[in-house]
């Protein structure tokens, strides 16, 4: 029986930190929110998690944030549409490239071994629960904002009143997806490195 929601915020690289949060579905109380940084962390969490098979995950799926070249700057991934200009621009660098692959073989190999393992697409995820404010994403004022619509319009009024990590706060977004996928309120958008990225 699943007994807690795991909400996962995975950083594009170990510089840039990552966040866990665990939810008891019983009473919708978060139990434990952390920050990781290295994949070897990330692995460290999971292998002394004693609830794999009573926990439903969802992880975030990190933007590719690998620096490109001249041109390829200009014609930014997040800002071009993926092979609408194919001919005139080659995948040279791997540009169209939009998310990272870390962690995508440790997360399948866990969803191989029975685990109950799901990727969303934070800003997609954010939008839909209307957590997304009109601040520049990341900054104080978004991540307050955030942190102010999870503690009153959530009901995670165990938030502190000090600004959290983001990546702790995305982390509890994916506790609440966690909750809609299992209410079956969840939808398949896409499929990535094995894995189905969900969204309500």
């Amino acid at each position: 029986m699943i007994q807690f929601a795991v909400g996962m915020s995975l950083g594009p690289s170990s510089a840039v930190e990552s966040g866990v949060a665990v939810q008891e579905i019983a009473t919708g109380k978060l139990i434990h929110v952390d920050k990781l940084f290295s994949m070897n962390d990330v692995q460290f969490f999971f292998e002394n998690y004693s609830s794999l098979k009573d926990s439903v995950f969802c992880i975030s799926i990190p933007w590719d944030n690998s620096m490109l070249e001249g041109k390829w700057r200009v014609l930014s991934k997040p800002y071009q549409l993926i092979h609408s200009r194919e001919k005139e621009f080659p995948n040279k660098d791997n540009w169209m490239q939009r998310f990272s692959t870390r962690g995508s073989e440790l997360f399948l190999k866990l969803k191989n071994d029975g685990v109950d393992i799901s990727r969303f697409e934070v800003y997609l995820t954010r939008q839909k629960f209307n957590l997304y404010s009109n601040f520049k994403e990341r900054s104080s004022a978004d991540c307050k904002f955030l942190q102010a619509a999870l503690k009153y319009e959530y009901g995670f009024d165990s938030l502190p009143a000090n600004m959290m990590p983001v990546a702790q706060l995305e982390a509890i977004v994916g506790c609440l997806l966690c909750q809609k996928k299992l209410a079956g309120n969840t939808s398949k958008i896409f499929e990535f490195r094995g894995l189905d990225v969900i969204n309500i």
